[in-house]
C-alpha cells in the first residue's frame, strides 16, 4: 500500500494534465492539421531518445492494430471498418465492413487478433457489439484472411453483455495457445461479481470458442466456464510479461461516473481471482479480493497495454506501456517482475488521447489518436496512427 501511495504521489505533478473532464472535451473538426513531429523525445534520464513519425492519417477511431507475416499493418475503426496499410500506403478499400457493429459511445468495432498459426490458417478475430440501442451485446467472430476481404465467419462466442460505454473487448492469444477476451460490466457493476454473467469478466477460449477443461469455474454449478477472473470494470489492455508470461491488465476506474474520480488500474491477472469491482475500488481492500498493482487518481483512461519485446529502442525493452485517453499521453512502467521500478508518461499532451498501442516488426513501438471519438479536440489530418523510431 505505501508503496503505490508513494508512486502515485512521484506521479501526481504528471497526472495533474489528465483531470480534463469529458464535460469539457469538445471536437474541433475545423482545427488545423496536426504537423509531423520532427522533434526528439527524451524518456526520463535520457534512457530513451526517439521521434515520432505518422503512418497514416484521416482515419475514424482506429481501436486494434495488428501486423501480419506478408507485412500489412491491419487495424480497426470503430465504425465497422478493418483497413489495411500495405507497402507505408493506406489502401482505400476496407479488409472488411462489419455491418452489425453497432458504434455508439465507447463501442463498435473493437477488439482484433490473429490465431498463433495465422500462417497456415490465415484465421482473424475480430469483436464488436451489435443490437438494438438498449439491449446491445459483444459479438467474438472469426474470419479467414484472403489478403483481399475477411471469409468465412464463425460466432465464436456471443451475447456478451454491452452498452455504450463499458464494453471491455480486448482479444488476445496467450502464451497457452488460448484465446483471451476482456469484458466490461455493461454499466450494470453487479454483474462483475455474478459468476453466472460473462460481464465484467476475462474469459478463456479455445480457438472454437469451447471452454477449457481447466479453466477455474468449469466444475462450479451456475458458473460460465469460459470464466478466468472476474470482479473487472472495464478492462481494455492485455498483454503478458516477457519471461514470467505474467498476464497484465489496465482497467477503467470509476473516474467519477459511477463512484469517485479516478481508480484506473495496471493488474497482474491470475487463474480464478476476484479483482474487486464494484465492491472494492482504488487503493481498497478485502480479503480474498486483489488490489490493483497500480492505480491512477486522478484519471488516466487507460486503453489499451503492452510489452515492448523489441531491441530496436533498447532502453524500453520489456517495459509495459499503455495509452491514455483522458491522460492524454502514453504511460512507460519499468518493471522488475512483479516490482514496478519506476513509471513516467511520454508525449504528454502532445497529440490528444492515445488509445492502442502495439510493437511492429520493425521494431518500433505504433500507437492511435482517438479524437474523433466525441470526446477530443481533433486536427484535420487526425486520427492517426504513429511510430516511435530512434532518434536521428
Amino acid at each position: 500500500m505505501l508503496r503505490r501511495r508513494m508512486l502515485l504521489f512521484s506521479l501526481f505533478p504528471l497526472l495533474i494534465a489528465g483531470t480534463l473532464s469529458c464535460q469539457q472535451e469538445r471536437t474541433a473538426a475545423t482545427a488545423p492539421a496536426a504537423p509531423d513531429s520532427n522533434e526528439t523525445f527524451s524518456a526520463r534520464n535520457g534512457d530513451g531518445k526517439f521521434r515520432v513519425e505518422t503512418v497514416v492519417s484521416n482515419l475514424e477511431v482506429p481501436w486494434s492494430i495488428l501486423f501480419t507475416p506478408d507485412g500489412r499493418m491491419l487495424f480497426t475503426e470503430r465504425p465497422g471498418r478493418v483497413r489495411v496499410v500495405e507497402k507505408g500506403k493506406l489502401r482505400p478499400q476496407p479488409l472488411a465492413h462489419i455491418r452489425e457493429a453497432r458504434a455508439t459511445s465507447e463501442s463498435g468495432l473493437m477488439g482484433m487478433t490473429l490465431h498463433p498459426n495465422y500462417k497456415t490458417n490465415r484465421w482473424v478475430y475480430l469483436a464488436y457489439t451489435h443490437g438494438r440501442r438498449g439491449n446491445s451485446v459483444v459479438r467474438v467472430e472469426r474470419y479467414r484472411d484472403t489478403g483481399d476481404a475477411l471469409v468465412e465467419p464463425k460466432t465464436i462466442i456471443d451475447r456478451i453483455p454491452a452498452a455504450p460505454n463499458h464494453a471491455g473487448t480486448r482479444l488476445k492469444f496467450g502464451p497457452d495457445g488460448k484465446l483471451y477476451v476482456t469484458t466490461g460490466d455493461a454499466s450494470d457493476r453487479e454483474i462483475a461479481q455474478q459468476l453466472d454473467s460473462l460481464g465484467g469478466k476475462t474469459l478463456r477460449l479455445n480457438d472454437d470458442g469451447t471452454a477449457p477443461r481447466d479453466n477455474p469455474f468449469t466444475n462450479r454449478p451456475g458458473a460460465r466456464p469460459e470464466i478466468w477472473s472476474y470482479g473487472h470494470r472495464n478492462a481494455q489492455g492485455l498483454d503478458w510479461q516477457p519471461g514470467t508470461n505474467l498476464m497484465f491488465q489496465t482497467e477503467h476506474g470509476p473516474s467519477g461516473f459511477d463512484g469517485p474520480g479516478g481508480g484506473d488500474e495496471v493488474n497482474i491477472v491470475e487463474k480464478g481471482k476476484n479483482y474487486g469491482w464494484p465492491v472494492i475500488h482504488h487503493e481498497q481492500t478485502r480479503p480474498g479480493m486483489v488490489a490493483p498493482l497500480l492505480e491512477y487518481t486522478p484519471a488516466v483512461a487507460p486503453a489499451s497495454g503492452m510489452f515492448y519485446r523489441g531491441s530496436r529502442l533498447p532502453a524500453f525493452t520489456n517495459n509495459y506501456f499503455f495509452g491514455n485517453l483522458r491522460g492524454r499521453s502514453i504511460i512507460r512502467v519499468v518493471l522488475n517482475g512483479r516490482k514496478v521500478v519506476r513509471q513516467e508518461k511520454l508525449l504528454d499532451r502532445q497529440y490528444g488521447r492515445i488509445r492502442e498501442m502495439a510493437e511492429g516488426p520493425d521494431g518500433a513501438i505504433y500507437f492511435s489518436t482517438s479524437n474523433r471519438d466525441g470526446r477530443g479536440d481533433p486536427a484535420s489530418n487526425d486520427d492517426r496512427i504513429m511510430r516511435l523510431v530512434p532518434a536521428k
